[in-house]
């Protein structure tokens, strides 16, 4: 059972963290923006006065007070995460953004998009500074790796790119629907797979079909979801098993998120917000407590 549970009666589109992991930004298919408690149950002040119908896709910056989205007319905007008003709108993709990530320094985002490429933007001036640039079809999803120097991209193929050139440089054969790269950047994780990025050896292949995945702060437990069923599933890293029973919702689960600390994991589905009490799980499935510590180094979530 969930830790706590939260019905969004205007349903959800996208959800993420605010710095401190007790406060959630929730995107709703009307196109609103409200801020939630999540220990209180609560709303936080007023819904947003800026609306996005289209919303596929937040980021939130390394410092936290930026918020980068992308939207099914292609546009990518900046918001001001304090104040829910919309700073900057860049544009240039011809297809909805599917995906947006921020660069480790706060000063990049790269989106990827159903036109089948993605772009770099410079978020003072907003004009794209790399790209556009022809990725494999339908792609899906697109990762910064934490020095900044690549961009993983996910769709009907796995694509890593020099992200100051711009040059590809490696092809897995695989469709990705998420990526997130381990703050040592020693593995990437894409989709069902796990990659040593020193060889470019895919290491393990989980039999199911990941549809969205979220590291753990310390980056040794992966929390999934999946389109088979209606359940999100947390793993241990380092043996690829999965750790305790599946975490069970009354829809398709489309995204997770850690808390900053790790010990708790947000999952929604289209009309509720579960967060689950990972140290209540890892305690009963026997494992030591510190496999979510935040004490051993701290990724970026993406």
């Amino acid at each position: 059972m969930p830790h706590r549970k939260i019905k969004v009666e205007s349903g959800i589109s996208e959800f993420l963290h605010l710095p401190g992991g007790q406060q959630i930004i929730i995107c709703s298919w009307d196109g609103s923006f409200r801020v939630w408690d999540l220990e209180k149950d609560t709303q936080v002040g007023e819904e947003w006065e800026e609306k996005d119908m289209g919303v596929q896709a937040l980021a939130l910056s390394p410092g936290g007070k930026t918020i980068a989205s992308g939207s099914w007319d292609g546009a990518v905007k900046l918001w001001n995460a304090n104040t829910g008003k919309v700073i900057k709108t860049m544009t240039g993709h011809t297809n909805s953004a599917q995906s947006v990530c921020w660069s480790s320094d706060g000063s990049r985002v790269v989106s990827g998009s159903r036109d089948e490429t993605f772009r770099v933007w410079n978020i003072e001036s907003g004009e794209t500074i790399l790209g556009p640039i022809k990725a494999r079809k339908d792609l899906r999803a697109v990762c910064y790796s934490p020095d900044d120097k690549m961009i993983a991209t996910g769709g009907y193929s796995l694509e890593i790119w020099d992200a100051n050139s711009g040059e590809l440089l490696k092809t897995f054969e695989r469709f990705i629907r998420c990526l997130a790269w381990t703050s040592d950047g020693k593995t990437l994780i894409a989709g069902e797979s796990k990659i040593d990025t020193a060889t470019w050896t895919v290491l393990d292949v989980r039999k199911y079909y990941a549809n969205s995945i979220s590291l753990s702060p310390n980056g040794r437990v992966l929390a999934t979801t999946h389109y088979s069923d209606k359940t999100a599933q947390l793993w241990n890293l380092e043996t690829n098993q999965p750790i305790g029973t599946p975490l069970h919702h009354e829809d398709y689960v489309k995204c997770v998120t850690f808390s900053a600390d790790g010990k708790f994991l947000t999952s929604c589905d289209y009309h509720h917000i579960c967060t689950w009490d990972v140290s209540a799980i890892i305690k009963e499935a026997g494992l030591p407590s510190d496999i979510v510590s935040f004490d051993t180094f701290y990724s970026q979530l993406h």
